[in-house]
């Protein structure tokens, strides 16, 4: 198979400014870059106007699959990706089952390979999520997962969470930290502060995040585990992988859109699409989270896609699950927020959705680049297009967004996975 990409503006993943140039690929592979290609394919798909760039690959996503498939399954969760020009999405364990055996991640994977885009599974890291035994990490490698994580809570005991990151570090192995103090949250629902005043609801301090991240930080130090704090919201965060990055501790984050964009003083109504964990936090932990992206000191963005049911989402906010969807909103949220406000280049952008992503995985000797001899999972993104976001046109089965009716720029114009066009074209 034979692909040819015509007139794009080429965005490479590295911090070269962008240029013009056509792209062929054959068998999944990207073969040549160059100017007025005139080679034989069995697909064109013309560029002109638009940036071809890596496709996204999201660290941090909730496939529900198995056990919660009326929230999404893989096959809607992967048509999802595609259509946000995410070619590679991790899938978190907290199922149900959780992914805590080979038996239920062979199973995961053996469907994925149907998927329009990479289906990447996270292993568990104890048995049923339940923080008393850690899972068989060495078989869990063994059988294809590409990290571990508890998502969804965190290992409260601190002994067997230093086995854990022991044991990761032997296997070279990422582990995603979701850093919240069990205890602590006790019952927050919201972000304690403005928010939790206005709707007279229990409040999530950043305490809950910073004392865990803190904690996490100096276990990776100790052990040498590869470090990966999720869905990061507090000035503390920031500061503290400041500190990590001072003391030669290798550590890496990621911010979501909403945590970038939002604060708790936009909850203007009950509306539980505003209600995620961890929650949306002052304008002082939203700017400081945009400082950290400027800097470069949170290197990833993810999206901690977490779709639910509607019939959940309709209850108040003491009820109602924690999360929001996003695989097919953040290119077009980053782009917007971050891109045309001038905090970070489009190079940048590209870097922290793809190229640091396959770092984190150890997987940058393929993905997160437009280069010859790469894999040719692309994106072709439109910037010049404004439109608004409709929930209600998602393929994802959540419909559960802050973000209807918000105007954009920045629309997928195709998705191409191992060479083939999946969206669009």
């Amino acid at each position: 198979m034979k692909l040819l990409i015509k007139a794009g503006t080429i965005i490479d993943g590295t911090d070269r400014a962008g240029y013009v140039s056509d792209v062929l690929v054959e068998d999944g592979l990207i073969v040549k870059l160059s100017k007025d290609l005139d080679a034989p394919a069995d697909q064109i798909v013309d560029a002109s106007g638009c940036y071809v760039m890596p496709g996204l690959i999201d660290l941090h996503v909730h496939l529900r699959d198995p056990g919660l498939t009326h929230k999404e399954d893989l096959m809607t969760g992967a048509m999802a990706a595609a259509r946000g020009g995410v070619t590679s999405i991790c899938a978190m364990p907290n199922t149900r089952p959780a992914v805590d055996n080979v038996d239920t991640l062979k199973d995961i994977l053996s469907r994925a390979e149907d998927a329009p885009v990479h289906i990447l599974q996270i292993s568990a890291i104890t048995k049923g999520q339940d923080g008393r035994e850690l899972v068989d990490m060495e078989a869990m490698k063994q059988a294809g997962a590409v990290g571990f994580s508890e998502d969804g809570k965190s290992v409260m005991d601190v002994v067997l969470y230093e086995r854990a990151m022991e044991e990761a570090a032997r296997l070279d192995m990422p582990v995603f930290a979701h850093c919240e103090d069990k205890q602590l949250v006790g019952k927050g629902v919201l972000n304690e502060g403005v928010a939790s005043e206005r709707f007279q609801v229990p409040g999530i301090s950043n305490a809950v995040e910073d004392i865990i991240t803190a904690r996490d930080i100096f276990l990776a130090g100790r052990t040498g585990a590869r470090l990966h704090l999720c869905h990061c919201s507090t000035e503390g965060t920031v500061e503290l992988m400041k500190l990590a990055k001072e003391m030669g501790i290798t550590i890496t984050a990621e911010v979501c859109p909403h945590h970038f964009i939002l604060t708790d003083e936009d909850i203007r109504e009950e509306d539980t699409n505003y209600k995620m964990n961890p929650p949306l936090r002052s304008r002082r932990d939203r700017d400081a989270l945009v400082e950290g992206l400027r800097i470069g000191v949170m290197p990833c963005i993810s999206t901690d896609h977490a779709p639910h049911h509607e019939e959940e989402k309709a209850g108040g906010f003491e009820t109602a699950p924690f999360g929001i969807v996003g695989l097919e909103t953040s290119a077009a949220l980053t782009y917007t927020y971050l891109v045309r406000t001038g905090i970070l280049t489009l190079q940048q952008m590209v870097q922290k959705m793809s190229t640091n992503p396959a770092k984190v995985l150890g997987i940058d000797n393929e993905k997160g680049y437009v280069q010859a001899g790469k894999a040719a999972d692309l994106m072709i993104f439109d910037v010049r297009q404004a439109y608004t976001i409709d929930k209600e046109a998602f393929v994802s089965k959540g419909k559960n967004t802050p973000f209807h009716g918000a105007r954009v720029y920045g629309k997928v114009k195709a998705t191409i996975v191992d060479g083939e066009v999946v969206y669009g074209g």
